[in-house]
């Protein structure tokens, strides 16, 4: 599951970097709740990938390879264009139902912290654009949309990334991604289902919560994602 998880994460970086050298850097400034609201789920994304390069670049050598300075500004860019507790409640199913909302709250703080750390882990290392965005194949009046990419890996080889995301009153946010066919939702949710039936969910939020260094340390240096 670590491994996925690393690669899902890869994925969103490699497809920030490709997107954020292809916009105006004009993007980069705070736009009004009613403008992000009224944006468009491809929109959603290249505002985020300009905002996040303009300030890893403001005071690169400072924070790029620091965590604990580089964590709370990537939070602070993502956390708005992230679901949190919609990607709880796929991951825990059932489970959601009996929890309480503590634990509720607690397990999508967790979820998050988990996917945010391994981001910030692969930041220093992004360094080449090798991603194709696909044009949007969705109806206008879709509530989901699936955003389409393909990558490009050292090897030759070319996987597809897919991006989902949902319309919410605050704006289209993400809460998937598929690598390969591979749905991280999904597999946190088998992995999820079966040690919440076996230990309880506190058990699987103390794990969560955990902080992983070790997936943060093995981030990779060259290989987009699916290379490895």
């Amino acid at each position: 599951m670590r491994a996925v998880t690393i690669t899902v994460i890869r994925a969103l970086a490699w497809l920030a970097l490709a997107m954020g050298f292809a916009f105006a850097p004009a993007l980069a400034a705070e736009a009004p709740a009613a403008a992000a609201a009224a944006a468009g789920p491809q929109d959603v994304m290249a505002d985020l990938s300009t905002r996040l390069f303009a300030a890893l670049d403001k005071d690169s050598a400072a924070i790029r390879h620091h965590e604990d300075k580089l964590l709370p500004v990537v939070d602070q860019l993502l956390s708005p264009h992230f679901d949190m507790e919609y990607a709880a409640r796929l991951v825990l199913g059932q489970h959601w139902r009996t929890a309480t909302p503590d634990q509720r709250q607690q397990f999508a703080v967790a979820l998050y912290q988990r996917l945010l750390r391994t981001y910030v882990g692969a930041v220093a290392e992004w360094n080449a654009d090798r991603v194709k965005l696909l044009p949007l194949r969705s109806d206008a009046a879709a509530l989901q949309v699936t955003v389409h990419t393909l990558v490009a890996t050292s090897r030759g080889a070319i996987d597809p990334v897919d991006y989902r995301l949902r319309q919410t009153p605050d704006g289209w946010k993400i809460f998937d991604v598929i690598v390969k066919g591979v749905s991280y939702m999904r597999n946190y949710r088998d992995d999820t289902d079966q040690e919440v039936s076996q230990k309880g969910l506190d058990a699987a939020i103390a794990r969560l919560a955990r902080i992983d260094t070790g997936a943060t340390q093995r981030a990779p240096s060259s290989d987009p994602p699916g290379a490895r």
